[in-house]
């Protein structure tokens, strides 16, 4: 079983902050074309390869079930991510940058996992979330993306249009929690310290609008910081 803080843990931990701390420091590099456009690609590449390798695994393992459908909140940014990066879909950003770092660092903070290291469950969720927390930082960093308030509040609304399918199918098969809408997760998670279901789902709704302002304070901050380096 997967434990929450061991040291493999803290080394995919490492592994994320160092990748973030390498897009903001090579950020003037990447701004040239050719760089640029190496690194959009490859980290589609990447996110787009989790995606299409997790699903292939259940295949495999004869174990695919309306379970494995795209529906949790980072499958939907692994593939948004990767289509932003290959069309350079500015609509797009709001939500690669607010949802996906949203549920991105949730999730490796407190990895909804039952597979440890090396089994291939383990690389495949820390590689899609270091890639959705990667992507981010790319529009953040290198696009210089700087959010309207209007942007941020866009994106909560996308939260609550993604969250359509997951809840369709969650009611429908009755055994699939899809964006943890229908009950908290089983292992370990922020939502334990929450009230119980469906009373969560409303803190939920504050939370993400907290974090969402939250997140927008902080872009504006950084780049008026770092503006005299950005140029």
């Amino acid at each position: 079983m997967f434990e929450m803080f061991s040291g493999s843990h803290l080394a995919a931990l490492t592994v994320t902050v160092a990748v973030l701390a390498a897009i903001a420091a090579g950020r003037t590099k990447l701004r040239e074309e050719k760089a640029g456009r190496a690194m959009r690609v490859g980290l589609a590449v990447l996110l787009l390869a989790c995606e299409v390798s997790f699903q292939l695994s259940y295949v495999l393992e004869d174990n695919w079930s309306a379970g494995s459908l795209p529906f949790q909140l980072c499958s939907l940014m692994v593939l948004l991510s990767a289509a932003m990066l290959l069309s350079n879909a500015k609509r797009l950003y709001p939500v690669v940058v607010f949802l996906g770092v949203a549920g991105a660092l949730q999730a490796l903070i407190t990895p909804n996992l039952d597979a440890p290291f090396p089994e291939f469950r383990y690389f495949h969720f820390f590689a899609a979330h270091i890639g959705i927390m990667a992507a981010a930082m790319y529009l953040i960093a290198v696009e210089r993306y700087r959010p309207t308030l209007r942007a941020t509040f866009g994106a909560l609304l996308w939260l609550h249009v993604l969250a359509i399918p997951a809840a369709i199918t969650n009611i429908a098969t009755g055994t699939t929690n899809f964006m943890f809408l229908a009950r908290k997760p089983g292992t370990a998670s922020l939502l334990d310290a929450l009230a119980p279901w469906p009373w969560y789902l409303l803190q939920l709704e504050l939370i993400a609008a907290a974090m969402c302002l939250m997140m927008y304070g902080i872009i504006h901050f950084v780049h008026w910081t770092l503006r005299g380096k950005t140029r």
